[in-house]
């Protein structure tokens, strides 16, 4: 679901429950009219002096005006005693559409990024996958010949924790993330999506095997690009596990269009990978493989398998 549908979503179902209260106020409006003689005289006095004004209006008679209006207001704020003793409160207008002076309210945009959170949820832990709950304790503080695991990860945080503050759908770079399985890098991408769709960003997040099976299905079954058209569109599109899908020559071409169209627009992207860059070359085209290593920046995770060292912690 893009941004903009869940936008319309969220005010079709504001708008909806607003004519749902709507409808309720009035169906106890007209059974306490029926309950209540009082009310029901009201009701139709309020009717006839109305009918009356408008005649009053065009005939000029200022004094008569007036004292019509007098006794319109003295029956409406009797009809909003009776109905306040009777529990029934007056139905507030304020943004129940959806929208303020014409704008897109506030309410809606929240409501519109915790749909986003829990469509992901649904196949992500992205609400335990923040930036407080990224642990530099499963990394140990030791020189290894690829470096030191401890000082990499740390280097590693902070940048993305800047880059999530810093974010700019037109400015920001491209990251590629490699290192081996259970070092952190969906967590990591995860805790960017999370601040970023915070903020408002449209943020598309999805393993490469889901991505691009969608992708290939939508094309050759529905003859259609939507997935296609929205990961290409959106202000951050993170692949994660990208080598984890089959790798056909429509997946080569798919792959080679999204990295390149997007490196065009200058519309960044995120890929988490378990494969070397040694391994990246083989498996992708050349073309591929130049836009991964030479537009992006890449940054190496170090360290042992978390998921076995909590496993191993119990």
């Amino acid at each position: 679901m893009t941004k903009r549908e869940r936008i319309e979503r969220c005010i079709s179902e504001k708008q909806n429950a607003y004519l749902s209260r709507v409808a309720a106020y009035e169906d106890a409006v007209n059974r306490l009219a029926d309950e209540n003689k009082r009310f029901a005289e009201i009701k139709s006095n309020m009717s006839s002096i109305g009918a009356k004004l408008a005649l009053i209006a065009l005939s000029g008679d200022e004094i008569k005006l007036k004292e019509y209006k007098v006794a319109i207001s003295a029956l409406e704020k009797e009809r909003q005693k009776i109905l306040f003793d009777n529990g029934i409160g007056k139905i507030k207008y304020t943004s129940d559409t959806g929208y303020i002076d014409g704008r897109i309210c506030d309410c809606i945009k929240e409501q519109s990024r915790k749909l986003l959170i829990e469509e992901l949820e649904k196949t992500v832990p992205i609400a335990e996958s923040t930036f407080e709950k990224f642990s530099l304790d499963y990394y140990p503080d030791v020189e290894t010949e690829n470096g030191n695991p401890k000082k990499r990860m740390t280097e590693i945080l902070k940048l993305c924790r800047e880059y999530a503050i810093q974010f700019d759908p037109q400015k920001s770079p491209s990251l590629l993330f490699i290192g081996n399985t259970g070092l952190g890098k969906t967590h990591m991408s995860l805790a960017v999506a999370y601040e970023l769709i915070m903020k408002g960003y449209d943020v598309i997040y999805g393993s490469a095997y889901n991505l691009f099976a969608a992708m290939e299905a939508e094309h050759f079954g529905e003859h259609t690009d939507k997935n296609y058209k929205n990961a290409v569109e959106c202000d951050l599109l993170i692949i994660d596990d990208l080598g984890g899908e089959f790798v056909s020559p429509y997946i080569q071409s798919l792959v080679y269009n999204i990295i390149n169209t997007r490196l065009l627009a200058r519309k960044p992207t995120i890929i988490n990978t378990n494969l070397s860059m040694a391994e990246i070359n083989r498996v992708y085209t050349p073309r591929v493989a130049s836009r991964l290593l030479g537009e992006y920046t890449a940054k190496r995770f170090l360290g042992s398998d978390i998921r076995q060292q909590r496993s191993t912690r119990k």
